[in-house]
């Protein structure tokens, strides 16, 4: 390809962030400042500050929180335990877990009725799985995290014919395919999800930098280190074999990486990072190299959704 800046579609924001940046927005402009936020909403710097400069206080534990005060869960969603101390405290809570990683809890939920055993494939310490871990309250069954090969080798299952797996939401899908084979290979009997778990947005933000970067010699991601989904955008660009950097902002590109000139660059957000932050890379971008950017096409998401109804005004 030409020596351009190539931006993919799509990127930045999904249904899901926009949905949980709603809410926290909504809730302070209703009730007014504070309102207590359970783990950054989102996983973007620029987002979290931006909202708690309005008057968004994020904490870790809802023993923070004061008696009769406004708590919403993260777009990571919070274990069944957390959901629980918060209705003995009489919270007035607003959800604003992604619908997608819902999904995911429900099917746990009911596995954990059934007392089947569940594996969930995904990073340990991220707050989602840790969300996801937390649905399963079975002592007859199990839940187990499996985040390489090696953690699967190592599994004791009491019922092989009553086993089944899930996954985190915003994981790489190259990297979930293999470790699904490898638990195939081990239990052969293990059944799968009813419906992939892995969100369409991650699927076509993924998809879309698979097309691109076996065509371009550099990749920047737009997205904080603390997300997901951004440091596989990243992983996947390197994967084929180039320069792939992690960048909050414009100003975290670095002039050096461009003393080789000419590049061609592809440009991608994930999907927590917002419009603003892309913009500045671009024009960091296009002030380094001198290239104009040229959009991609790309997979058109149409997906919407709703904010909580006690919410809507």
């Amino acid at each position: 390809m030409t020596n351009k800046i190539y931006l993919v579609n799509p990127r930045g924001f999904c249904a899901g962030v926009s949905r949980a940046i709603s809410i926290v927005d909504t809730a302070l402009e209703r009730f007014g400042a504070p309102v207590y936020v359970r783990h950054e909403v989102v996983h973007n710097r620029y987002v979290v500050e931006t909202l708690r400069q309005k008057g968004a206080v994020f904490i870790e534990d809802i023993s923070e929180v004061p008696d009769g005060a406004i708590l919403i869960f993260s777009a990571h969603g919070v274990p069944m335990s957390v959901e629980f101390e918060a209705k003995k405290r009489n919270l007035r809570v607003f959800d604003a877990t992604c619908p997608l990683v819902s999904k995911v809890h429900v099917e746990v939920r009911a596995l954990s009725k059934r007392g089947a055993e569940v594996i969930m494939i995904g990073h340990r310490f991220h707050p989602e799985v840790e969300a996801t871990l937390g649905q399963y309250d079975n002592p007859d069954g199990g839940i187990y995290l499996v985040e390489r090969a090696e953690d699967a080798d190592r599994l004791q299952i009491k019922n092989p014919m009553n086993l089944y797996y899930v996954t985190q939401t915003t994981l790489s899908i190259m990297e979930s395919k293999e470790l699904i084979a490898h638990l195939n290979d081990l239990f052969p009997y293990i059944h799968p999800p009813r419906k992939n778990d892995i969100c369409y947005a991650t699927q076509n933000r993924q998809d879309a930098v698979l097309n691109l970067a076996h065509e371009v010699e550099m990749f920047i991601v737009v997205g904080s280190t603390n997300s997901s989904n951004s440091n596989r955008l990243r992983e996947l660009a390197e994967s084929c074999g180039c320069k792939a950097y992690l960048v909050d902002d414009g100003s975290q590109i670095d002039a050096k990486w461009f003393d080789t000139k000419p590049l061609s660059v592809g440009v991608t957000a994930g999907a927590s990072a917002p419009d603003i932050l892309i913009e500045q890379v671009v024009d960091r971008l296009k002030e380094l190299t001198g290239y104009e950017p040229v959009e991609m096409p790309g997979t058109e998401e149409k997906r919407n959704f709703e904010i909580p109804k006690d919410l809507q005004i």
